[in-house]
């Protein structure tokens, strides 16, 4: 009985928090930079037949294939209890080489430059 009624104490102070706390944050005038989109590479206000950033798009590949890449390391604590894990150490290593090789290849090109 004491626990239930500590949840609906709990949930009532919450949520009486959190309604006081929308109320003091609505009162608030946002700046037009929290106002401006997020890494969208385009104006959301204007034109709608504007072509998009390449550059936007270039770094969202890049993202994606590295963290698809650093995906591959997840089941790495598995195979360390295989009975070779000297060979999942070499494999290991060489993910990650391959992978900073790539970015330093990015980073040399200019392929991460936002802004020319």
């Amino acid at each position: 009985m004491n626990m239930i009624l500590f949840m609906i104490a709990l949930s009532l102070t919450l949520s009486i928090a959190l309604t006081a706390l929308n109320f003091w944050l609505a009162q608030m005038t946002p700046d037009t930079e929290k106002l401006s989109p997020y890494e969208c590479g385009f104006d959301p206000l204007g034109s709608a037949r504007l072509p998009f950033s390449i550059r936007f798009f270039l770094v969202a590949i890049l993202f994606l294939l590295f963290d698809l890449e650093i995906a591959l390391l997840l089941p790495l604590p598995w195979a360390t209890q295989l009975q070779d894990p000297i060979t999942t150490l070499i494999w290991a290593s060489l993910l990650i080489t391959l992978l900073t090789l790539g970015l330093i290849y990015e980073w040399a090109q200019g392929g991460l430059e936002w802004a020319e």
